[in-house]
């Protein structure tokens, strides 16, 4: 599992590159591969909640990510090794 954080650099660029933003994340629920997305509080970005990738794999669809190919989101990634869920999301320790 992985926590993909995208802290905002560039405000100002952002609502052009919204919609293509949009179009990225959709693609990786589609494909399977992001479970969650959300805005940041209290610092301006986002984060996913990743899962059923290699981590290379991730950081090249991160690297694909428009926010982040024309500088206007830093990414960070983190990997998880779960050891423990609730029954409910088990299929993470996969």
């Amino acid at each position: 599992m992985f926590f993909v954080t995208l802290k905002l650099i560039d405000k100002e660029r952002m609502a052009a590159l919204m919609e293509a933003h949009k179009d990225w994340i959709q693609k990786g629920f589609d494909e399977g591969v992001f479970l969650a997305v959300g805005s940041m509080t209290p610092e301006p970005g986002g984060a996913i909640l990743a899962h059923n990738t290699s981590r290379q794999d991730l950081e090249a669809r991160v690297q694909a990510d428009p926010f982040v190919v024309q500088g206007v989101a830093e990414p960070n990634i983190t990997q998880v090794q779960v050891m423990r869920t609730d029954a409910r999301v088990t299929f993470l320790k996969d």
